[in-house]
């Protein structure tokens, strides 16, 4: 049996440096705040910059589709990176999401690859229209898709209602499960058509926004009918849950350098606040968890790029730790800079607020570790 190599590639090594240098220049914490309360739903030019002139966007799809014929590896490293700066541009849920759930439709169908070449080279901003709590069906034999509120009639036109879908706002293309007369079924509609509303809600993080979505007739195209549907789209859901974790990675990261860099330039009492015992304690055993999150988050991406048949196992693992290692690492962060922690011009707020929403997104820590104790036989406690 092969073991995973968790380390990172001499190519990923410079992708991460491609992207970073991209992010640092494009994507700093001023323009993320100020960007995050312009209303609009992504940051376009940046998605332009890094997901079609770089090619990010189409990492996870085949050469011969349109992409780029990488690894979820590859996603994986772009993802930590986000991450790190809360990048408010449609990657988990157009290049990640959409492209996942493609790929495992029928691609030698012209209408599949010609939307997932689009995805993939950046010109088509895609969604998929399940709410972002919406966790994948796993089982020993694979994963599915959750009930669809989405009702087809015949294979032309979608009726119905899907709430807290990320990424829709600022789509071009929905991919929209629907049940219909023959079963399950996964649709593409085209947000421009009248007949799609596209609602924006209240948001706790203004980076990633959600939006509620409303098909009254709309014009739609079948993807794939009952035999690849549930599938592709469990796929897809197992896919982002897995790459989430490099996100929250990312943001786990960040926080701990700015405030082990914070508490080396605080001074109370003549010394760095860094030098307390009790705050190097609490640094370090954050530094021990995040350190733990990294092999759990590259297990889970070297799983989906080797199809490995302990994918479901390694993604629940790996989202049911850095789901909370993320949020712990930013609460730390917002107090541990004290009062400056608390202000809306400081960026630790944000960071807190991607852990928080990326901690229900895809499944909670709870979900995954109910999943899991499926996967591998170990029933929960009774009496």
């Amino acid at each position: 049996m092969s073991t995973a190599d968790l380390l990172y590639s001499e190519a990923e090594d410079d992708l991460r440096a491609a992207v970073r240098s991209l992010l640092t220049d494009r994507c700093p914490p001023a323009t993320v705040m100020s960007e995050a309360e312009s209303g609009r739903a992504h940051d376009m030019a940046l998605w332009r910059a890094l997901g079609a002139e770089m090619g990010t966007a189409g990492l996870l799809v085949p050469d011969k589709l349109g992409g780029q014929g990488a690894t979820a590896r590859e996603a994986a490293v772009v993802m930590e990176e986000l991450g790190r700066a809360v990048a408010p541009v449609p990657y988990l849920t157009s290049a990640v999401l959409a492209a996942a759930a493609l790929l495992r439709c029928d691609t030698d169908q012209e209408a599949v690859a010609r939307l997932l070449g689009a995805v993939a080279e950046g010109r088509t901003v895609g969604a998929l229209a399940v709410p972002l709590s919406t966790v994948a069906v796993v089982t020993g034999g694979g994963s599915g898709a959750p009930a669809a509120t989405v009702r087809a009639d015949g294979d032309t036109t979608l009726s119905g209602q899907v709430s807290g879908v990320a990424g829709a706002a600022g789509a071009d293309v929905l991919l929209v499960p629907a049940t219909g007369a023959d079963g399950h079924g996964l649709y593409a509609v085209e947000t421009a058509e009248t007949s799609v509303t596209v609602e924006p809600l209240t948001s706790l993080d203004l980076t990633r926004p959600l939006a509620a979505v409303t098909l009254t007739g709309a014009p739609a195209r079948r993807l794939a009918g009952p035999d690849r549907a549930e599938a592709a789209i469990g796929w897809a859901l197992l896919t982002g849950a897995g790459l989430l974790a490099s996100e929250q990675l990312g943001v786990a990261e960040w926080c701990l350098t700015e405030t082990v860099r914070h508490t080396k330039e605080r001074h109370q009492f003549g010394r760095p606040i860094g030098s307390f015992q009790a705050l190097k304690h609490r640094m370090a055993a954050l530094w021990l968890e995040l350190v733990s999150a990294r092999a759990t988050a590259r297990y889970a991406a070297d799983a989906l790029a080797t199809d490995s048949p302990d994918t479901p196992v390694a993604v629940a693992v790996a989202q049911a730790h850095c789901a909370e290692v993320a949020v712990h690492a930013a609460e730390e962060c917002v107090q541990l800079h004290g009062g400056i922690g608390m202000t809306w011009e400081h960026p630790a707020h944000l960071y807190l607020k991607r852990a928080k929403s990326d901690e229900i997104a895809l499944g909670t820590p709870g979900r995954h570790r109910q999943a899991l104790a499926g996967l591998v036989d170990l029933p929960a406690p009774t009496g």
